[in-house]
């Protein structure tokens, strides 16, 4: 009968006293090192396992750290956000504070916002025409689009710079479930909007916004 080494291994797992019994014979055997060379006694061989995986804790807990930090960052701009748009009186205001906070806190480049529905202010670029296709997309959204595609029509919003944007944030604007505008965010950066990333503060960001433009189109 042949013995395979998972069946030591299960063997062993099984009479952990082994170890005990035969402490000598354990320290007497040497194995190859990881990282080549020499041969290493296996009691070696485990501080080397334990090392190796308390760098790997302590790069994740580096890496959990760092996610905290941005996460605190990002909520930090997300009140001042609230807080400013609380305060703005009008449509304009709230326009002008969001366009604000999202380009010099949030350091997103290029933007556009489109309204449609309730009072029309015609002096305001945001309540330019748009089409059924957009007013269906705005109703499909029920998480913000992130990626590298938006329509032709959304490319025009954005002016002289559409040519050279490589990723975009689609976030409706809803009130009570319904659409009445869309926001869209845009980067030359291709991986600044990319469809894994998470999308909880683009959604937070959409509904403070609706939310103080609803108020004001009302």
């Amino acid at each position: 009968m042949t013995i395979q080494s998972t069946d030591v291994a299960t063997w062993l797992q099984a009479h952990p006293q082994f170890f005990e019994e035969y402490a000598d014979l354990v320290a007497e055997i040497f194995i190859p090192h990881p990282h080549g060379g020499r041969a290493i006694p296996i009691a070696e061989r485990q501080i080397l396992t334990l090392r190796e995986r308390n760098k790997l804790m302590e790069s994740k807990l580096g890496e959990l750290l760092q996610f905290g930090e941005e996460n605190d960052q990002i909520g930090d701009k997300v009140h001042r956000l609230t807080v400013a748009l609380l305060q703005s009186r009008d449509l304009a205001g709230v326009l002008g504070t969001l366009n604000y906070h999202l380009q010099e806190n949030f350091r997103v480049p290029h933007l556009a916002v489109r309204l449609w529905g309730g009072e029309v202010d015609e002096t305001l670029s945001e309540f330019s025409p748009t089409s059924d296709d957009i007013k269906t997309l705005a109703q499909s959204l029920n998480t913000p689009y992130c990626g590298p595609y938006v329509t032709d029509e959304v490319m025009a919003w954005l002016g002289e710079s559409a040519p050279h944007l490589k990723s975009f944030a689609q976030v409706a604007l809803k009130n009570d479930g319904v659409p009445f505008g869309i926001l869209v965010l845009a980067s030359e950066d291709p991986q600044r909007f990319y469809p894994e990333m998470g999308t909880l503060y683009l959604a937070r960001i959409g509904e403070l916004s609706a939310a103080a433009l609803s108020r004001c189109l009302d």
